[in-house]
């Protein structure tokens, strides 16, 4: 992380806050194609984070869209619709019908059940268009419908006039480790294409992959994305396929790009234990993984006046803390027995890595405390506010 950086941006803001630098997820997307080559397509996962959505509508070829919520966003933000995919495992009719009658075939539709391909015939049929759709393929989960849910629908696809069968699409799972894991997706979907071919004269035009490259978060943990990302431009080298395939990601794009600041107001020992309470908490900070707070991730400490301290790895003298949060819950403990130098109230901690999930998957209203501001960067000074801080109590309470 970039010591420079973190100095220039610590005491700018309010805490706490997020800031997010769209450079850095753009390099990841870079990065993707580079071990994967440029036919290889990059769909942006919006629901990790969409504060970069606007940012990344160049860069990404498309954005998984698994909301009516999320695609306002795109519509505000000015995604072209050529460049959405609708997904998600919940469908209502009146908001599919909403976006077919507005925008019709412009973007691509998911299907993860029979039910869902109903609800995109009924709205297509109405508003007399003719839409593309990919079919889920379930990995195991609520997610996506069993291979022969897709057979029936791959057989009968002659009698459709409103939905044409674009691909199939498959995501099993995230912060994936073993390279077997990528052998035995790929050959489960190399024998049901095959048998779609053989069977049913079907070659599918695209085919949407999601491989849940790994994130380090903590310092305990091996950093393996560099080595699954190999894993996996091995296995794309592999695959036969001469459709269009879409690599969707969203944590492996934007987790390196973000972080969270909380300054630290109160400081105590209890029984022994340092406790420090820091202004944020773990309604606003999500590491996947994390097991009761034992895990390290990456933290920096900053002082008005001193800047970036230290890190106690670095040989100097530290004391460790229990770093909680504002909730009055046991449970808002970010990290345990953390080493930090001397610490002071009025100190700012940095978590790293928080670009993907902390920001739309925290405990967001428990106790009504205010939604921290969102600072996203584009460049190397060009700073915006693209929230401020958001009062909850009047989304927990409404007055008559």
């Amino acid at each position: 992380m970039d010591k420079d950086f973190l100095e220039k941006i610590a005491g700018r803001w309010k805490t706490p806050f997020y800031l997010f630098r769209t450079d850095s997820a753009k390099d990841q997307i870079r990065k993707v194609r580079d071990a994967v080559g440029d036919s290889v397509e990059i769909c942006y996962a919006m629901k990790a984070n969409p504060f970069l959505v606007a940012d990344l509508a160049e860069t990404a070829d498309c954005f998984e869209v698994c909301s009516p919520g999320e695609f306002r966003i795109c519509e505000r933000a000015g995604v072209p619709m050529e460049k959405i995919v609708l997904s998600g495992v919940y469908k209502e009719e009146r908001d599919i019908d909403r976006i077919v009658s507005r925008y019709g075939d412009k973007l691509t539709y998911t299907a993860e059940s029979p039910l869902q391909w109903q609800i995109l015939r009924n709205c297509a049929q109405r508003s007399g268009v003719r839409i593309r759709v990919l079919l889920r393929l379930t990995a195991g989960s609520q997610f996506g419908m069993d291979a022969e849910d897709i057979r029936k629908i791959v057989s009968e696809r002659a009698e459709e006039e409103y939905l044409q069968i674009e691909g199939i699409q498959l995501f099993s799972g995230t912060q994936k480790k073993a390279p077997g894991k990528f052998r035995r997706e790929f050959a489960k979907l190399s024998g049901l294409l095959s048998e779609l071919g053989r069977d049913y004269g079907f070659v599918p035009e695209k085919l949407e992959y999601g491989p849940g490259l790994p994130v380090r978060y903590f310092e305990e943990e091996e950093d393996a994305g560099e080595r699954m990302l190999e894993a996996l431009a091995d296995q794309l080298g592999k695959f036969d396929f001469e459709g269009r395939i879409v690599l969707e990601m969203g944590r492996f794009l934007a987790a390196e790009c973000g972080v969270y600041v909380t300054e630290i107001e109160d400081l105590k020992s209890n029984q022994g234990q340092r406790y420090c309470i820091a202004d944020g908490g773990i309604h606003h900070v999500s590491y996947y993984g994390q097991m009761m707070a034992m895990k390290k991730p990456p933290v920096f400490q900053w002082r008005k006046g001193s800047g970036i301290l230290p890190r106690p790895a670095d040989g100097t003298e530290s004391e460790e803390w229990t770093i909680c949060g504002s909730l009055c819950t046991t449970g808002d403990v970010l990290v345990k027995n953390y080493p930090l130098r001397d610490l002071k109230c009025g100190d700012r901690l940095i978590f790293g890595r928080t670009g993907a999930y902390s920001v739309t998957e925290g405990l967001s209203l428990f106790l009504s405390r205010d939604l921290p501001q969102v600072i996203v960067c584009s460049g190397k000074d060009d700073f915006r506010v693209a929230r401020e801080n958001f009062r909850t109590d009047s989304l927990n309470w409404l007055a008559d």
